[in-house]
């Protein structure tokens, strides 16, 4: 059914002339390389020459017997089931054996090495399971041949559905393709964060989120993603602790951020006031994150790029967080997940994938307390997957992870999503996790509420949702 979607909010900045970045999209003979020698996102088919990297077959796009067996049924919120029980670890990375590992290792993660000695990360075998629906697959193809960058990079035109660029030019398009890669159309989750001292001390903050895809709507084109000029729709309520709960902020964020910049309010309990939020973006404070992260690392990047220059540095091969199954897990407690310096990495998995690499540089005249960052985008489904972010000295500061697993069930959708996140400070020894909800919260979800999104996602209608 088709949605209602939020009318544009007219601005002078609308007004301005665009400045189009001069790339066009590629040409039908490049586009005729997707599900054939290319994935149909993009991602090289075949596997690497010494086979540690398979080939894509398909991906992960039906319910596993493994997860059958244990107890998967596909109710709405049901947890995913590991599809992998019986894998165990090829080897494990530590400090005592790091030099023969380096070249497939980002230097965030030889900065995690060197912070904590009893570091560790248990590589297992590669396994290609990113996947989305057909009709992913079909809007891919067709951006291909359309999509471009417009407002000098900060926008996008003639591309709706699937990814955008999946055969990019440069890294302004690898990150639009994160931005806008495929997570459901209506979603509800929550997005729990665990500030943690240096000893391993933590509070829960609950967050539930939820969002509304404009631009993935199977029957949205790329005339009405530029006429609405939004990509998502996102609510965020504090549930606790009991001093924050209540605290809503709503965001509106555009293709266009040239035509329109991000939209945002927030709604404070105590003052019963609804206000804009021009500042929920770039390097201010992310919600209840005790400094941890910025707003524009969640979700590993989000928002306006205006900041940065891009540059694509091409592919590496690295090992990389990936079917997170286990630390996804039901059973386990948010005190057998966090420790003190890291994650329990017994928990974790890394593989090794080919990802994008694209550098981003403060632009003079303007303002990051990130100096310069390194993106680590998986190519198999355009996900961030690692992040290393500078200081204003280029020393390595944080460091970011997306723990991915992959939702199997074509009964409600073909996607993936992280099973938690981390922003590490290597110089504080502190760490935030991010969007985990082992412990009975129910994960993803398509929600029916979202169905009338010009009234779900109004700043008139915010106040409702502090009593709910």
């Amino acid at each position: 059914m088709k949605m209602q979607f939020l009318p544009r909010v007219a601005l002078a900045a609308a007004l301005l002339p665009l400045t189009f970045t001069g790339h066009a999209a590629v040409s039908a003979e490049e586009a005729g390389k997707l599900g054939q020698s290319l994935t149909p996102l993009g991602a090289e088919k075949a596997g690497n020459a010494d086979g540690s990297i398979p080939a894509w077959d398909g991906g992960l796009t039906a319910i596993p017997e493994a997860a059958k067996s244990a107890g998967y049924k596909g109710d709405k919120g049901d947890r995913f089931v590991d599809p992998f029980p019986e894998d165990k670890p090829e080897f494990t990375i530590t400090n005592s054996n790091l030099d023969q590992h380096k070249d497939k290792l980002t230097p965030g993660q030889l900065g995690l090495f060197a912070t904590f000695d009893a570091y560790k990360m248990p590589v297992y075998k590669t396994r290609r399971t990113a996947a989305n629906d057909a009709f992913i697959y079909k809007a891919t193809a067709e951006n291909a041949t359309r999509a471009e960058l417009v407002a000098d990079g900060e926008g996008i035109a003639g591309a709706a559905v699937g990814i955008p660029f999946p055969i990019p030019k440069n890294g302004r398009e690898v990150i639009w393709n994160h931005k806008v890669r495929y997570r459901g159309v209506s979603i509800r989750r929550w997005n729990n964060q665990f500030p943690v001292t240096t000893g391993g001390a933590f509070n829960a903050v609950k967050l539930r989120e939820d969002v509304y895809f404009p631009y993935s709507d199977p029957d949205t084109t790329p005339a009405e993603v530029e006429e609405n000029n939004v990509i998502s729709y996102f609510l965020q309520i504090i549930r606790a602790p009991e001093r924050l709960a209540g605290q809503i902020l709503l965001v509106h964020d555009t293709a266009n951020q040239v035509k329109q910049s991000r939209l945002a309010w927030q709604y404070n309990p105590g003052q019963r006031r609804v206000r804009r939020a021009p500042n929920v973006a770039y390097d201010n404070p992310g919600t209840a994150s005790d400094g941890l992260r910025t707003n524009d690392q969640l979700d590993m990047f989000n928002g306006a790029m205006d900041r940065y220059t891009w540059k694509l540095q091409g592919k590496q091969e690295i090992y990389v967080p990936y079917n997170s199954y286990r630390l996804h897990s039901g059973e386990l407690s948010y005190d057998d997940i966090f420790k003190a310096g890291h994650l329990n990495q017994d928990l974790t998995r890394y593989e090794l994938h080919r990802v994008w690499v694209v550098d981003a540089y403060v632009k003079e005249g303007t303002s990051h307390i990130y100096k310069r960052r390194t993106f680590y985008v998986d190519e198999d489904s355009w996900q961030i997957l690692l992040v290393d972010c500078y200081d204003q000295r280029d020393e390595l500061w944080r460091v970011q992870e997306a723990h991915p697993i992959m939702a199997y069930d074509p009964n409600i959708y073909v996607t993936q999503f992280s099973a938690g996140e981390t922003v590490y400070d290597l110089q504080s020894r502190r760490y935030l996790g991010m969007a985990f909800n082992n412990d009975g919260d129910e994960i993803y979800s398509i929600d029916d509420e979202m169905d009338n999104p010009s009234r779900y996602f109004n700043p008139r209608n915010i106040q409702t949702f502090a009593f709910k």
